[in-house]
C-alpha cells in the first residue's frame, strides 16, 4: 500500500484527479498553497495528500468564495492546529509517564521508610525536657 504523503503523481495526473488544469497546479504552488516534492530532475511529484488539499482549495473557492489568500491562511491555521494537537498527544504520554514514575518513587520512598522503623512493645513513651538555667 501507497503512503498518502508518498510523492507518486506527475503533474498532469495530480490535475486530472483533482480535477483541474495543470497551470491551476503549478499557480498554486508558485502561491504556497499546495507544495509538492520535486523530482530529481525538477519535476513536480503529488502525493494523494496533496491531491486532497487541491480538491479542498477548490471546493473552498468555489462552494464557500475565499479568495486564495484567504485559503492560504486557512490552510496555515489547519496545519498549526494539527501540530498543536500531535503536541498534547506527546504532552499527555509525558505527564502519564511522570505520574507512573512520581508513584513508583512514592512507593519505593514508603517502603523504604518502613524498613527504617523499628516497632516497639511494651514500652512506655518518656518526654524528655532539658532544665533550663540549672
Amino acid at each position: 500500500m501507497i503512503e498518502d504523503d508518498a510523492p507518486v503523481f506527475v503533474i498532469s495526473v495530480a490535475a486530472t484527479l483533482a480535477g483541474m488544469h495543470p497551470q491551476t497546479l503549478r499557480q498554486y504552488d508558485r502561491l504556497g498553497l499546495v507544495t509538492p516534492t520535486r523530482s530529481g530532475g525538477g519535476g513536480r511529484r503529488y502525493s494523494a495528500r496533496d491531491v486532497a488539499l487541491l480538491r479542498e482549495v477548490q471546493r473552498l473557492s468555489q462552494e464557500e468564495g475565499v479568495n486564495l489568500a484567504g485559503i492560504k491562511r486557512i490552510i496555515e491555521l489547519e496545519n498549526h492546529v494539527q501540530a498543536l494537537q500531535e503536541r498534547l498527544v506527546e504532552v499527555h504520554a509525558e505527564l502519564e509517564g511522570t505520574r507512573a514514575a512520581l508513584a513508583t518513587a512514592h512507593s519505593t520512598a514508603v517502603a523504604s521508610l518502613r524498613r527504617d522503623l523499628v516497632p516497639l512493645r511494651d514500652s512506655a513513651l518518656v518526654v524528655w525536657k532539658p532544665d533550663r538555667g540549672r
